[in-house]
Parts: structure tokens; sequence; C-alpha cells
């Protein structure tokens, strides 16, 4: 069996201590958990019995990942103690952990997922070594799911994406290419890709100005030329600022180890 011995992580890159009581309620609540449960189990072969969701935050998809498989053993690990004490309230046995240094045997893992969490590291680096380090933890055969070009998934088309075009990243740390490279890296090929809609997360002008200054885009979106307040500035003068615009589609890649 794993172990499960806490472990000391670094301070998150955004106060989650803080979000954590309101922060489902904010972002699609069930209805965009059970949708990226749902594609995360579709990638997992039916014999898997040992999961570990890597940045579960409040445990929200954990739960779902366990109820629909009860005989598979579901572990959470967070850098957050307020995302860790939610997911602990909700029944998951979590522990806080970086995701750089986890507390468990090499190999001992039969699958270990990573929904939402690549995108927030930014840095290609730490993106690397957070998919090693889930390399080193499972078995031959394990599989490693995660999201990834999680802020491109918001460009719909919309006004909104017009405004921000210019001052895209074109290269994001959490990229299909790069994380596919990455995982090549540490011994992870390409086993299967799901598709699921991000309920709820629809952008809307207000919404996407608020994120903009409080740096939830700083993965993908760099202003060039122009202020952050700027850049919101012109989103706020968009028509219908509260009304939300299509719902993002996020992607999962599934690597198994060789």
């Amino acid at each position: 069996m794993p172990e499960v011995a806490p472990a000391p992580a670094p301070r998150p890159l955004l106060d989650y201590d803080a979000e954590a009581e309101a922060y489902d309620a904010t972002r699609g609540g069930a209805p965009r958990a059970e949708a990226a449960a749902a594609a995360v189990l579709g990638l997992l072969p039916p014999a898997t019995a040992t999961l570990l969701d890597l940045g579960c935050g409040t445990g929200i998809v954990t739960t779902r990942l366990a109820a629909a498989r009860p005989g598979m053993r579901v572990l959470g690990a967070d850098t957050s103690y307020g995302m860790a004490a939610m997911a602990r309230s909700r029944g998951v046995p979590v522990v806080l952990a970086s995701g750089t240094r986890l507390p468990f045997r090499t190999g001992s893992l039969d699958a270990v997922g990573a929904v939402w969490l690549l995108h927030l590291l930014r840095s290609p680096g730490l993106v690397a070594a957070v998919i090693a380090e889930a390399g080193r933890v499972l078995r031959p055969g394990g599989m490693f799911v995660t999201t990834v070009d999680k802020d491109a998934a918001h460009d719909v088309g919309s006004d909104i994406d017009a405004v921000l075009a210019e001052h895209l990243t074109l290269n994001p740390a959490d990229s299909a290419h790069a994380v596919t490279a990455h995982a090549a890296a540490s011994g992870l090929l390409p086993a299967g890709e799901a598709l699921f809609t991000g309920h709820g997360q629809g952008r809307t002008p207000h919404g996407a100005a608020a994120a903009l200054l409080a740096g939830r885009y700083a993965s993908r979106v760099h202003p060039r030329g122009i202020t952050p307040r700027q850049l919101a500035d012109r989103l706020e003068s968009l028509p219908g600022p509260d009304t939300p615009r299509a719902e993002p589609t996020y992607r999962l890649r599934g690597f198994v180890r060789a």
C-alpha cells in the first residue's frame, strides 16, 4: 500500500486557503466536476486499483472518482491547507504535499490524475518536475492523466478572445506539445485523449477583467504595449459585460508508464 505521511508543501501561487470555501461555487460546481471525473475515468483501465488526485483542491472531483469506482482507492494531494481541509470534510484521504515531492514509494500507484493543475505552475521546469514525479510513483503500465492547454480552452471565438488575442502567450507551460515532451522524458508514453465541457465556465467581460487583474491568466495572457488595467478596461467596455460567452471544452491527455 502507498505511504500517506504528510510532506511539506511550497506556498501556492494564489491564496487557495482563502478561496477554499467559495471555490467550487465560482468554478462550475458539481456539473463541471462530474464531467471532469467521467473523462478521467474514461482513460483509466478498469483494473486501476489506486489513484492519486494530484492538486485535488476541495475534493469535488476526487469524491466523484471514488464514487464511480467503489473498488478503487482514491487519494488526494494538495499544497493548500484550506483546500485539503475541504477535501477531508468530503471524506477524501488527503496529504499536504508538493507535486515535485510526493510522499509515496516509487512504483506504488496505478494512476495519477492532475486536473486543472499544470497551467498553474507556469514554469516549464516546474511542469517537467511534476510530471517526472508522477512518473516516479507510477508502477510500470500505470497511467498519468492530465489536462493540457487549460487556458486556451477558454478561447471560444468570442469578443473577449478578440480583445485578448494579441496578448496571448504562444507557448504556455501546459501546452499539449510541451506536456507530451516532458512525459516522454520521464518514460510516459501517449495513451489516449478525452474532451469534456467546462460547465458554468463561460467567461463574461467583467469576470475576465477581474481574472486578468488577479493574475489568473498569467500562464496565457501577457499584456503587450498596454498595462493590465488598460486591458481590463477594454474587456469591461464590451457589450453584455455580465453575459457568459460559450463554455470551454477542456482536453485530457493520458500517458502510460513504459
